[in-house]
């Protein structure tokens, strides 16, 4: 898939599971991203505390979680147009049994 490479340059939790992250290109997106905490990766970040443990990777300039959970810097970048996709693949996971 061909996009724009974004970094990541900030990132701070404004409420609970939603972030205000900024981009290298000076843009701003406010995430919540509660909708989309299901699955095995990412439902682990349900527990405010390693939701809020949230942090930028120096290296690849995106959001990361100690658990391994991240998100694509361009996805983030553009989160409006990923926001139902990334909903409805939540919702199959929590379908899916344990």
């Amino acid at each position: 898939m061909n996009h724009p490479i974004y970094r990541v340059r900030s990132v701070k939790i404004v409420a609970p599971y939603t972030l205000r992250v900024g981009f290298d290109d000076g843009t701003e997106q406010t995430i919540d991203f509660r909708p989309v905490l299901a699955g095995e990766l990412y439902g682990p970040l349900r527990a405010l505390a390693v939701f809020d443990a949230v942090k930028i990777d120096p290296e690849v300039h995106t959001l990361v979680w100690p658990n391994g959970a991240d998100f694509d810097p361009a996805t983030l970048h553009d989160w409006p147009q990923y926001a139902e996709a990334l909903l409805a693949r939540a919702r199959e996971w929590e379908a899916q049994p344990a």
